[in-house]
């Protein structure tokens, strides 16, 4: 036994940062800008079926990713989604200000690769002296290398379009819910309904 150990220990070891760099995932943004043909499932395909053309994968109707310019581009190209909706598609604007949970977050052309999740509060759109406003509840916002923006919101709604009046109502309504509630499930239902109206309440007096 204690042969087989100086043996095992006498083998020579594997630089760690080359193991490393063969574990590491590439980003998105190194990625080939053409998504590559899925030439594993069409190989396996023709030895099954060889006389009938394989089917059509997902990457067949993927769009090629957008190479990353060589130099920083002078505007940000955002894509804003709701589950049910699309608010902006590959528009280009001069900044995105998100609300993460890290805190308010500004995104200009040129920005490192992130992905940031969000949390209530408002996202301002900037374009030229035109600024747009959304209160959004929760998502993710995804930055690319390559000067994109993919950000995606449970629910968004524009500021303006926001009545201060249920907003009041439904702070008061949560915050007697909250000092009432019993159970650990209604203080965490009112609190998050607190937190939400009180999110609402800034972005409409901010």
């Amino acid at each position: 036994m204690l042969r087989q150990a100086a043996r095992l220990l006498a083998r020579p070891a594997i630089s760690s940062s080359s193991s490393f760099a063969a574990r590491v995932r590439p980003f998105s943004s190194d990625l080939p800008a053409a998504p590559a043909e899925d030439s594993g499932f069409i190989n396996a395909w023709k030895k099954i079926v060889p006389n009938m053309d394989p089917p059509a994968t997902p990457l067949t109707f993927m769009k090629p990713r957008p190479p990353i310019p060589s130099s920083i581009p002078t505007k940000l190209t955002v894509n804003f989604v709701l589950p049910y909706a699309s608010e902006l598609s590959a528009k280009e604007v001069d900044m995105v200000i998100i609300p993460a949970t890290t805190g308010q977050m500004g995104v200009l052309p040129g920005h490192v690769a992130t992905i940031a999740e969000l949390k209530p509060g408002v996202m301002s759109v900037h374009d030229g002296n035109d600024v747009t406003k959304y209160f959004v509840s929760s998502g993710f916002a995804m930055i690319h290398a390559n000067s994109f923006a993919d950000i995606i919101a449970v629910e968004a709604v524009p500021v303006d379009q926001i009545d201060p009046a249920l907003v009041q109502k439904g702070l008061a309504e949560f915050t007697q819910k909250l000092s009432s509630a019993s159970t650990d499930l209604e203080k965490a239902e009112a609190q998050i309904g607190v937190d939400v109206h009180s999110a609402l309440n800034s972005a409409l007096t901010g």
